[in-house]
């Protein structure tokens, strides 16, 4: 099957609606109040999925990622520290909105990339299914490239997604009867046939 690049963010978005705690410079200081920092650690959640859906960022690598306008408020002159943005992205992995990537984490020495879910697989699966129902291509194998990037997906919100959260998506469509992985000849994963919703 096609592989692609994931996109990820390189550049920060300067007409991303911040909220107001963005600009409270306790906001990027970890609270040892515990009923403080679990309030911390939800609005930076719900900070990380606004920042990352607006500019379609699938992925975050902290140890690139620090330096984005999301954890660098310069009007203040706060930054939020790598060990705290662990703590968050550890938070949000918790309840299902970010996952880990093999050898990143909390106790990993160096990595700390994991994927951002502003959308579940679910999520996507049902967007999918929808798109596939809506452009007629029930009983149509189509490669992971055709869906993320193909023409028929130009206008869609799931253009350029992740190929690991496409993969999952699809995984779910899969369990729901709605697609089947085709595999060539020699075993290779060929492309997905989707069978509509039912």
């Amino acid at each position: 099957m096609a592989t692609f690049k994931s996109p990820t963010a390189t550049s920060q978005s300067a007409s991303f609606p911040f909220p107001s705690i963005y600009s409270f410079p306790p906001f990027f200081t970890r609270q040892p109040n515990g009923q403080t920092w679990t309030s911390q650690l939800s609005l930076w959640s719900s900070l990380i999925l606004a920042y990352c859906r607006y500019n379609r960022i699938w992925r975050i690598d902290l140890n690139t990622a620090i330096g984005w306008d999301l954890f660098n408020n310069k009007d203040i002159n706060r930054s939020l520290k790598l060990e705290t943005c662990r703590e968050i992205l550890d938070s949000m992995v918790k309840k299902g909105d970010a996952e880990w990537l093999p050898g990143s984490g909390t106790n990993a020495a160096k990595n700390a990339s994991a994927i951002i879910y502003w959308r579940r697989p679910e999520e996507w699966a049902n967007i999918i299914a929808d798109w596939i129902d809506s452009t007629g291509q029930k009983n149509a194998i189509l490669t992971l490239y055709e869906i993320a990037e193909g023409d028929l997906s130009l206008s869609q919100d799931f253009r350029g997604i992740d190929s690991t959260i496409l993969r999952k998506a699809l995984d779910v469509l899969i369990r729901r009867g709605q697609a089947q992985i085709m595999k060539s000849a020699d075993g290779e994963e060929a492309g997905v046939k989707f069978f509509g919703t039912q």
